[in-house]
């Protein structure tokens, strides 16, 4: 498993974890980090802190862009999984954006359930179409 594959399913880990805890997901990875139990791979800290960092917007984007499903109906797995794949759309330059998509879809393959990879997708590709709006 690639190495940023393997850190986006950390941050996953680390954001669901958070929301069910109802704790900020940074001082989660600080305290991971802390404890010796953080990840290994700085990048996800990159889209931990980030996705936090962009969490308003990214939030109102999903809202907007996920018809007929509130975040709070959504399964945790692809609220977490759309945060993350929006905010590498967004606002990771070294990602390409059919990477982020794809990657956001194989999250939601193996950890939710099977309708998810086309709602993922079909999200995730509106955002990508509209992309130019949304960040100029």
């Amino acid at each position: 498993m690639p190495a940023r594959t393997k850190a986006r399913k950390r941050a996953l880990d680390i954001l669901f974890a958070s929301e069910l805890r109802r704790e900020d997901p940074v001082e989660a990875l600080d305290r991971a980090v802390a404890d010796g139990e953080g990840p290994t791979n700085p990048y996800t800290g990159d889209l931990v802190r980030g996705v936090q960092d962009h969490r308003e917007r990214i939030d109102e984007l999903l809202s907007e862009y996920s018809t007929g499903w509130s975040l709070e109906r959504m399964p945790a797995v692809d609220r977490n999984v759309l945060r993350i794949g929006l905010y590498e759309l967004l606002w990771v330059d070294d990602v390409p954006d059919p990477v982020a998509v794809t990657e956001a879809m194989a999250l939601v393959r193996e950890l939710s359930t099977d309708e998810s990879p086309q709602f993922v997708n079909g999200v995730l590709g509106s955002l990508l179409r509209n992309k130019e709006s949304l960040t100029g």
